[in-house]
């Protein structure tokens, strides 16, 4: 028998003493969950007019999965509905929502009550095409600064959007607004220290559910901060537009380059627990340069290693 006034005897128990002791804070230490990430809670998705390949409905949706997209973006109004249910069941790729085809030249802000009113039914139809073809979004811009004080486009614009909410929870379709360089709502002139405040209040105004952004993340980073803008936005975030800004050479770019401070984005995202979908809006292509996309966006969001 080895008698524990041995030196060597008594460091071994006293180690074995101190793992025992110690084991239950390791065993919660292997127990705490992994830092939160994007990955398995965000969805790529891109525009249907971003996708250059020959054929049909069928082989751009084809196309598009094969790139490693989860999901695309259709024009409405405007959808064959027909040719995007062949498309979705032959291919598997879903359609998550769509895109107003018409909000730019036929806007919620005019000051024409005969194009308000078209603008109201154009609207309303994309939301019927969209649900038929199992989306859940429209994305919609309000209108043009250009048409008036900000007084009054706000007010106009409200009211005419307002009118298709009870079709949009009727079929469980979200109207999400774009921030884009439409002149309301920031400053168009201003520097880079504007807040998402007005988008708020404009947001908070329809007092709806069916309601929220689509956050473009690069539109807007020539104004502020992108990541303080989605922890500001919060829920009010349904669906996120992708696309690089460069401040330095005042331009738009490929997903990933220029300045935009994505790990701030992910930050952002990760602290008001977004979950839903990612729109590429940059230049398409074919098959290679929607596959460089896709790794893209896959890089910025941290949705792989």
């Amino acid at each position: 028998m080895i008698s524990s006034t041995n030196p060597g005897r008594r460091r071994f128990l006293q180690g074995a003493a101190a793992v025992a002791l110690a084991q239950p804070w390791l065993n919660s230490l292997a127990a705490e969950p992994a830092a939160p990430t994007l990955a398995g809670r965000v969805y790529k998705t891109l525009k249907v007019g971003m996708v250059s390949v020959p054929g049909s409905l069928q082989d751009k949706f084809q196309a598009v999965k094969d790139a490693g997209f989860d999901g695309i973006e259709l024009n409405a109004p405007g959808i064959d509905i027909a040719a995007a249910k062949q498309a979705i069941l032959a291919t598997g790729l879903p359609v998550d929502g769509s895109v107003g085809g018409t909000h730019w030249k036929i806007r919620h802000t005019s000051a024409s009550a005969d194009e308000r009113a078209q603008a109201l039914r154009d609207l309303q139809q994309a939301l019927r095409e969209t649900r038929a073809v199992g989306g859940h979004s429209v994305l919609v811009v309000v209108g043009h600064g250009q048409d008036g004080s900000e007084s009054e486009i706000w007010q106009r614009s409200v009211e005419n959007i307002a009118q298709a909410l009870p079709l949009a929870a009727e079929l469980g379709v979200y109207i999400v607004i774009e921030n884009v360089w439409n002149h309301f709502l920031y400053d168009h002139a201003g520097g880079a220290d504007q807040t998402a405040e007005k988008f708020i209040r404009y947001v908070d105004e329809f007092n709806s559910p069916w309601v929220g952004m689509q956050f473009d993340v690069g539109n807007h980073w020539k104004y502020g901060s992108m990541g303080d803008w989605i922890r500001a936005l919060g829920k009010r975030v349904v669906k996120l537009d992708l696309k690089g800004y460069s401040r330095q050479a005042d331009k738009f770019t490929k997903i990933g380059e220029g300045d935009v401070d994505w790990a701030d984005v992910r930050r952002a995202l990760i602290e008001i627990g977004y979950t839903g979908w990612a729109a590429a809006e940059v230049a398409g292509g074919g098959p290679d340069r929607l596959r460089e996309i896709a790794a893209n966006m896959d890089r910025v969001l941290g949705l792989k290693s």
